[in-house]
């Protein structure tokens, strides 16, 4: 076999097939050109690639962002329609609505810019619900301070006037005691006269057959005219109470209590002399006590001396 080459170019003759054979360093350089513009535009589209996946997951942190944000309203909202504590089927279902939204946003897996926007929305509508609870438990909290401060005012008008009903009462009691003492009848010039058998006046009282009680009922317009029992009491000397023979006593006190003697008169509020006759003997010398009672009181008392 024999090739020849022509000193002019780089064709190369084969005479035993009879073909030429061409190397052309033009194609070559031709076949790198197109390598290394593959190659360009494979690191265009790595680059495109990357750049378009950075993208997604900066999307996909954006929408987890969201979600994050979204659930953060959706259990405050939870709190404030479970802290409203108000037995109210509108509040109750509202909540249950935002527990609703709150599983659903948890199970999301597949999640876009549609469905973020359609949570937003649904925790705005829930949001705006809840501001108009919050304002009408505002006014009602108003409303409540006020009425508080208007019982309180009332309370404090009340209890003055209750103050005042009370001190009236015991001005009124009081007035009422002293209308009670003011209308006692006062017994006063209390005196003792010894008398014999035939009613006369003796000087000396072992002499005496009786004892005549001397007194006046004073005159009191405040005292309830009309039949008054007047008793009267006189204990001896020597410490005893001088009785009639029935040994009758009357109450005073709450307690029975012997008494000497007792006269009805008629009394009409002006000064009225009143006498009382004890029966009896052996009558000694000495201070003789008195005490004159009528409508349970007692009226008057003095002590008198006797020869």
């Amino acid at each position: 076999m024999r090739e020849e080459y022509n000193d002019y170019d780089d064709t190369r003759y084969d005479d035993e097939y009879g073909y030429e054979e061409q190397v052309d360093n033009k194609a070559v350089r031709g076949y790198r050109i197109v390598i290394i513009i593959l190659a360009v535009i494979l690191v265009a589209l790595s680059v495109v690639y990357f750049n378009m996946h950075r993208q997604q997951q900066a999307e996909y942190a954006l929408l987890e962002e969201d979600r994050t944000k979204i659930q953060g309203d959706l259990d405050s909202l939870i709190v404030s329609f479970d802290d409203l504590q108000i037995q109210n089927d509108s509040i109750t279902a509202n909540l249950e609505e935002a527990n609703k939204i709150m599983e659903q946003l948890k199970n999301e897996r597949r999640l876009n810019y549609a469905k973020i926007r359609a949570y937003e929305k649904e925790v705005g509508t829930l949001k705006t619900v809840m501001q108009g609870y919050l304002r009408q438990i505002d006014s009602l909290n108003n409303i409540n301070q006020k009425l508080t401060k208007e019982n309180i005012s009332y309370r404090k008008e009340i209890s003055s006037a209750k103050l005042r009903a009370e001190m009236a009462e015991e001005r009124a009691e009081e007035l009422n005691n002293k209308v009670r003492v003011g209308s006692v009848i006062r017994a006063r010039a209390i005196g003792i006269t010894p008398l014999n058998a035939k009613s006369k006046e003796v000087t000396r009282v072992k002499s005496a057959a009786r004892l005549r009680i001397e007194c006046y009922l004073a005159g009191n317009e405040l005292a309830e005219p009309g039949a008054k029992a007047i008793y009267v009491c006189v204990k001896s000397p020597e410490g005893y109470v001088l009785s009639r023979p029935d040994a009758a006593t009357f109450e005073f006190e709450g307690e029975q209590k012997v008494f000497s003697n007792v006269r009805e008169v008629e009394y009409k509020g002006d000064d009225l002399p009143v006498h009382i006759f004890v029966d009896g003997s052996g009558f000694t010398a000495g201070t003789y006590h008195v005490e004159i009672y009528t409508d349970g009181k007692l009226i008057g008392e003095a002590d008198v001396a006797l020869r």
